[in-house]
């Protein structure tokens, strides 16, 4: 019996695969708003009534294809800093090494990086179950501060007095361990980098960033000292 369950999963599994890369071809071709089981499930030469036992609904699909492409940056971005320590690198190298895996991650991944950081997909909302893999290029970063702050320390200008109780919000939300200061100028670096990725990758440096590659560093490299990290 074991070996029959075996091959049953395994079938499952063979086919979950399929109908998530037939989906993110789906993705690639006509977006996340045009995406349709009863597509899928055409290009696979499957009955729609057989694709909703492993998807029951667009929206559990979608999930499955957002959960994926955060897990995917994730690990690239967590690869690169565990690259970075076992180098002995600073602080700074690391985030600089990370900011640059994540952009080499979405140049060959447009499509993903679309899907979880472009515009939301009308009538979809993110369940709880997406939040684990959306941290975790995030808590690879914070991670790089928290050694910066217990190493030689972090260095920022006072918060402003309208934005102390947030920062103390932020930080006790998810940057436990950091200055609030240091969580403040986080929030902004990391939206300054995926803002960044995205002019890159969708066109808005068109005739204004020619050589992406330098800009790019010199971004990241300004990004690093935003949030304290000392050039040396």
């Amino acid at each position: 019996m074991s070996t029959v369950r075996g091959a049953r999963e395994r079938a499952r599994l063979e086919v979950t695969a399929a109908i998530k890369d037939e989906a993110r071809r789906r993705l690639a071709a006509e977006g996340a708003a045009k995406l349709s089981l009863r597509a899928v499930a055409r290009e696979l030469g499957m009955v729609s009534s057989a694709l909703y036992r492993y998807f029951p609904s667009r929206d559990e699909l979608l999930t499955a294809l957002i959960i994926d492409a955060y897990d995917s940056v994730g690990v690239v971005a967590e690869t690169a800093d565990a690259v970075s320590l076992a180098a002995c690198a600073a602080p700074r190298p690391r985030w600089i090494a990370v900011c640059g895996a994540v952009r080499a991650w979405a140049l060959a991944h447009p499509h993903e990086y679309a899907l979880i950081y472009g515009s939301p997909v009308p009538g979809y909302s993110a369940p709880a179950d997406t939040i684990g893999p959306a941290s975790r290029v995030a808590n690879v970063l914070i991670g790089i501060l928290r050694s910066a702050h217990e190493g030689r320390g972090l260095s920022l200008p006072p918060l402003p007095a309208a934005l102390r109780s947030e920062a103390d919000r932020m930080t006790a939300d998810f940057a436990v361990g950091l200055p609030p200061e240091v969580t403040a100028a986080l929030v902004a670096a990391w939206a300054q980098l995926v803002g960044l990725i995205s002019f890159e990758l969708f066109g808005q440096f068109n005739r204004v960033v020619e050589e992406r590659d330098a800009f790019f560093a010199h971004a990241v490299g300004r990004l690093a000292h935003e949030v304290g990290l000392p050039a040396v």
